[in-house]
């Protein structure tokens, strides 16, 4: 009789090689063994042949509660297992609830444990008003990050914080071990741009990435990690669509500070002239979707290893909400926890780009930024058991037919995914069978950093 639970063998990919005829051992929810070759017995035991075994992945940026009786954690999470993520990391910017107190995180991280099929971490941030105070207090109650924004998007929901506070918020990050994650757009900038398209009179699919121009986004970019620099606090960059934005990410950590910065999957998928146009308010992102060639030189980035992680900024806003005909009247965001695994596989593999960099970019970075790769993060002896299998089964994606993303529509509907997401396992219990969520809401726990959380490794080392 085996003392392991579960045994998955096929093509292993971790994050520094690929095991092609391996194998990943569990025992009481942890990975206990990673081996190539014959499996060992198990009382559970799965040979998948020429599929891949990924580390589930880890969503640095998802919004689950931006419109109220829109989706929710148990909706969220649904989509999450079903894409093959096993830990979001959720925004603080909640309808009519911003994160911004020890009280507001322990009430949210609440909601996540009796409703979350997966695991969930959680984001805290401020409100202007009272400016720094509640840092310390919100990193004792179990955030793993900060979130901020140099723009506004909403003066209550998502507050622009001014340079002097964000100096201040950064100096109080700081002391909790944390890293500061920054929205980065120029407000002037941004705001000068749309009344400059308002005057135009340009209100076509145009409109929004003529809105939101790129130095928009580089003199925002470059306040965050000079902010960092001044105050020691570990800057990050929660999305970027220009090559040049990840070039001077990595000229600060040549310069020896904490500068890391994230990439959105839309980014890496569609572009300006085409999907834009294509599906108008649907493409409607900030910051915006850029022309084609922007979207490779991102690959690019992803190749030289000067991006830090990949996201899908998911939120579910209904169909009404992203369809007018008015570009800038659209809220902007889309949904993508369902997809963003195998849409980075698909492209990597047409750039022979190693499938390592998804066990790094989708699963160990975020988790090591996140401070959570003392459970999360990659497929390791120790580790939570958190599995992903992609087959080699081609499929037609369609948001509605799938009956996972609650939205019901997708930017990404009818792009063709060579690998399926067949199975999902987390803490060694499979969650998502290839058709069905198994995961029942309250399957899923709160996840929050160690204390004390000990030195912080470089996730570019």
């Amino acid at each position: 009789m085996s003392d392991f639970d579960l045994v998955l063998s096929g093509r292993v990919i971790l994050s520094d090689r690929e095991v092609e005829d391996g194998f990943v051992a569990v025992r009481d929810g942890r990975v206990a063994l990673i081996g190539e070759g014959a499996a060992p017995a198990a009382r559970d035991r799965h040979g998948l042949g020429a599929a891949m075994i990924l580390p589930g992945a880890v969503d640095a940026q998802v919004h689950s509660l931006s419109q109220k009786g829109a989706e929710g954690f148990a909706a969220s999470t649904a989509a999450a297992a079903a894409g093959g993520v096993t830990t979001i990391v959720d925004m603080p910017y909640d309808e009519g609830d911003l994160i911004a107190s020890a009280a507001a995180v322990r009430r949210k991280a609440a909601t996540a444990e009796t409703e979350a099929r997966i695991d969930v971490a959680l984001y805290g941030t401020i409100d202007p008003t009272e400016g720094p105070a509640r840092i310390a207090e919100q990193a004792e109650a179990g955030v793993c990050a900060f979130k901020f924004s140099t723009f506004g998007t909403d003066p209550k929901r998502f507050p622009r914080i001014p340079p002097a506070l964000l100096l201040a918020c950064f100096a109080e990050v700081a002391k909790t071990g944390l890293a500061a994650g920054v929205h980065n757009e120029d407000d002037a900038f941004v705001r000068d741009s749309i009344a400059l398209v308002e005057a135009m009179q340009i209100t076509d699919w145009r409109a929004h990435g003529l809105s939101r121009p790129p130095m928009a986004e580089l003199l925002a970019l470059l306040q965050i990690y000079e902010t960092g620099a001044a105050t020691g606090c570990p800057a990050h960059v929660v999305h970027c669509s220009l090559g040049r934005g990840y070039e001077i990410a990595r000229s600060y950590r040549d310069q020896g500070f904490t500068a890391t910065i994230e990439c959105c999957i839309h980014y890496l998928t569609l572009d300006e002239e085409h999907d834009v146009a294509r599906l108008g308010g649907k493409a409607k992102i900030n910051p915006p979707i850029r022309p084609r060639a922007e979207v490779e030189r991102l690959w690019r980035q992803v190749a030289l290893g000067n991006v830090s992680m990949v996201s899908t900024d998911h939120v579910s806003w209904s169909e009404d909400r992203k369809t007018n005909l008015d570009m800038l009247k659209n809220a902007s965001g889309v949904p993508g926890l369902e997809v963003m695994v195998p849409l980075f596989v698909k492209g990597a593999l047409e750039r022979g780009i190693p499938l390592t960099w998804a066990a790094r970019l989708l699963a160990e970075n975020p988790a090591r930024h996140f401070r959570l790769d003392h459970r999360k993060g990659g497929i390791a002896v120790g580790r939570d058991a958190d599995l992903t299998v992609l087959e080699p089964v081609p499929q037609v994606y369609d948001a509605r037919a799938s009956q996972h993303s609650i939205a019901g529509w997708s930017p990404y509907d009818r792009i063709t995914l060579p690998w399926s997401v067949a199975g999902t396992w987390l803490r060694g219990q499979q969650v998502f069978d290839g058709t069905e969520v198994l995961a029942q809401p309250g399957t899923g726990q709160f996840i929050r950093p160690p204390r004390p959380l000990g030195l912080r490794r470089p996730i570019h080392a």
